[in-house]
């Protein structure tokens, strides 16, 4: 089991301990409620996902063996440890398509700022934040991501962004300017991305501000909350466009 990086989102190391020890790429899907218990008696925490690396490979020094069995032999083979629950959790969960929704990182103050507001960049940490993200949103497999216009919501998406070769689509419709004049504006394109996610697929992440959150969340039949600068809402969405499943993801910086 990998221990949690200092700077690292929970559902990044997931991932990455996937990627380490099993020596597996993985698409994070939705979050499995049974816990078990790791070294010193600490939770556990599991999701279901499908490997990007189908094939199998030497795995890393903590493992032993790999092999891909069915799920009940799986489910016979780790009787009594609490895997078994898990397992059989997971293979109840249906099949979905997550959309990630970023506040974007720590920007300048605006009264630190003497220009246009959607030109105020991101600060140092700000940078550190958007550099944080590129593992959570492989993690989850985005192969799409959308903005706000403003520079500060693009620069959070631009690490990731340029690792994975993707553009960012700029949307002034999130932006905070935008949104004041049209609330049911953002509520309409929200639909439209999320409609154009399940049908094809592919994970998608879209970066806003505090103020426009809300109106985003809404789309997606998620309450509001309060996301700290870098933080990530997840909503896993089934095929009949319901959000099954919800995820904050804080950051760490």
């Amino acid at each position: 089991m990998e221990s949690l990086g200092p700077d690292e989102y929970l559902a990044a190391c997931a991932a990455r301990a996937a990627r380490t020890d099993a020596h597996l790429g993985i698409r994070l899907g939705g979050p499995i409620t049974a816990t078990t218990s790791g070294k010193a008696g600490s939770p556990v925490e599991w999701w279901r996902a499908q490997t990007t690396t189908p094939e199998i490979v030497t795995p890393g020094d903590s493992i032993d063996h790999v092999a891909w069995v069915p799920a009940e032999e799986a489910i016979a083979r780790t009787a009594g440890t609490g895997q078994d629950l898990v397992i059989r959790e997971g293979v109840a969960l249906s099949n979905t398509v997550p959309i990630l929704i970023v506040r974007h990182g720590r920007a300048m103050a605006r009264s630190n700022w003497s220009g246009r507001d959607q030109a105020r960049p991101l600060t140092a940490r700000g940078r550190r934040q958007a550099s944080a993200l590129k593992p959570l949103l492989l993690a989850y497999g985005v192969t799409r991501l959308a903005s706000s216009t403003s520079a500060r919501c693009v620069k959070t998406l631009v690490p990731y962004g340029t690792a994975e070769q993707l553009e960012i689509e700029g949307w002034a419709t999130f932006s905070e300017e935008q949104a004041e004049l049209s609330l049911k504006a953002v509520d309409n394109l929200m639909r439209r991305l999320i409609d154009q996610t399940l049908d094809s697929g592919m994970p998608m992440a879209i970066c806003g501000h505090r103020p426009v959150l809300p109106a985003m969340l809404a789309a997606l039949g998620i309450p509001a909350m309060s996301l700290k600068p870098g933080a990530c809402v997840v909503a896993h969405l089934d095929p009949s466009r319901q959000t099954i499943a919800v995820e904050h993801q804080p950051p760490k910086l």
